[in-house]
């Protein structure tokens, strides 16, 4: 493999610490991105199928299974870099809060099939697991990131009824 995507989780305890964006710092999201291209370089390799020549013996399942958890990984780690890009142009100042907010959402991960992963060999296995740890770290950032804009809504609102109260007033 072209990558350590194991020993690449040195992010982690800053990321469980996090709370708000306000701790979603540049130097994280440079971190996770890094990390992040790593471990698709490393996807990108194992699951390249025109390379990945099975065994003669091996049965139409487990290339089926192959095919099926190489395409879930490769789009998690896709969507992965995608949010992580958006962060990136968010601090460089080439994306407002409104568009990474509108556009920025990670969408939600679709797990491995545990009935595929039997026709796995443990390295492909493995690599499956990190990506889906890589997604869930990521997912905890933008719902902690999202959660932060929850009283927003409160505020519009208080100012519509201000507005319907000093209407009725005229």
């Amino acid at each position: 493999m072209h990558g350590d995507w194991r020993g690449a989780r040195h992010c982690v305890s800053a990321i469980r610490a996090m709370g708000t964006h306000a701790d979603i710092s540049q130097a994280i999201i440079e971190a996770l991105y890094e990390e992040a291209l790593m471990l698709a370089d490393d996807v990108r390799a194992t699951f390249d199928l025109s390379h990945n020549h099975l065994p003669a013996h091996e049965n139409d399942f487990a290339r089926i299974a192959l095919s099926v958890e190489g395409l879930r990984t490769t789009t998690r780690m896709m969507h992965a870099l995608a949010w992580l890009l958006n962060r990136r142009a968010y601090f460089r100042g080439e994306m407002s809060e409104f568009q990474l907010r509108r556009h920025g959402t990670l969408p939600p991960d679709r797990p491995a099939d545990p009935d595929n992963l039997d026709y796995l060999s443990p390295r492909i296995r493995e690599l499956i697991g990190v990506s889906e740890m890589l997604h869930a770290r990521i997912a905890r950032l933008d719902q902690a990131w999202r959660d932060s804009f929850e009283m927003r809504p409160a505020a519009v609102l208080r100012l519509r009824e201000r507005l319907d109260r000093a209407v009725g007033e005229i």
